[in-house]
């Protein structure tokens, strides 16, 4: 159960469709004073190092960070023109490395903490029950010294949002909350608890923003997962978003090579009215910059409500 662990796939193509999608949405939410309820439901360990043990068996950033930022922003060049939604992932990837070198990614709890405003008392509850990836996690958070505004809980996600919603109020009296469930699907079961998951989460709060992240892999219950979801959204009248980003199969590959994850989607329920736009003008850019043969694609539609 625990085998998985994503400092392997630390600032690949998913956590980059991930991350962006999740920097817009929190934009949008940010514009009003009003505080956000946070939760990330399966944290990780919040911090990766892109020259450690774990990314350099895996490798995967170069497919994804690390070459997106080698096209758009080559040391001693210009900065090549992006979607303003890139620039905003790239200028927070960038905050993380200081010296210009990619040595640390920030996974969706630094992402978010990023982002947070302590005057306007938004909330932070990060969950994770690996057990080598949860006392990382309190470590690294520890490090923030963000007091309340942050905590960490070592326990299924899945479970420990439900009590959390519908938020408390903020000092203006509005309810707002923004939960990010992305599981690593390791084992088959993980899609029926995310759908099961937002069923509740939706009857508890309709109207919180809700982003799932999933890969976009060869078995029925991955396909299944983004259908299931627009399903429950069309019921609950609620609107959603569905994004997709397929890489294609790496040329250099052989038939016998196994070719890791090359597609993940991002689903968007009661997302910012502006955030098709965002990412209908950030995907093309992301397929030109990290497409890389057959199979490459993108795609974006949106529906409900």
């Amino acid at each position: 159960m625990f085998s998985y662990r994503h400092a392997f796939h630390a600032g690949n193509h998913a956590d980059v469709l991930k991350h962006l999608t999740l920097i817009a949405t929190l934009r949008h939410l940010m514009r009003k004073d009003a505080g956000i309820t946070l939760i990330d439901t399966h944290a990780g360990a919040g911090l990766y190092r892109l020259d450690g043990d774990y990314t350099e068996t895996g490798g995967e950033a170069k497919d994804g960070v690390v070459k997106l930022m080698a096209a758009l922003r080559a040391a001693g060049q210009e900065p090549a023109a992006a979607a303003a939604a890139i620039d905003d992932y790239l200028d927070l990837i960038a905050s993380y490395n200081p010296s210009g070198t990619l040595r640390v990614y920030p996974g969706s709890p630094f992402v978010i903490h990023h982002l947070m405003r302590a005057a306007s008392r938004d909330r932070l509850k990060l969950f994770e029950l690996h057990p080598t990836d949860s006392r990382t996690l309190s470590a690294n958070i520890a490090q923030l010294e963000a007091g309340r505004q942050i905590a960490v809980a070592r326990e299924d996600g899945f479970e420990g949002v439900k009590p959390l919603l519908p938020p408390p109020a903020s000092a203006t009296g509005s309810k707002r909350a923004l939960v990010l469930i992305d599981p690593s699907y390791e084992i088959k079961s993980d899609y029926g608890k995310v759908s099961a998951c937002i069923q509740e989460c939706v009857r508890r709060f309709p109207t919180g923003t809700f982003l799932v992240w999933y890969p976009v892999i060869p078995r029925p219950e991955a396909h299944d997962l983004p259908r299931r979801l627009k399903t429950l959204c069309n019921q609950a009248q609620r609107p959603w978003l569905n994004a997709t980003l397929a890489i294609g199969q790496d040329p250099t590959h052989g038939p016998e090579d196994r070719p890791g994850l090359t597609a993940s989607g991002m689903f968007v329920i009661n997302p910012p009215h502006t955030l098709k736009a965002v990412l209908a003008e950030a995907l093309p850019q992301l397929l030109t910059h990290l497409g890389r043969g057959r199979g490459k694609s993108q795609a974006l539609e949106s529906g409900g409500g």
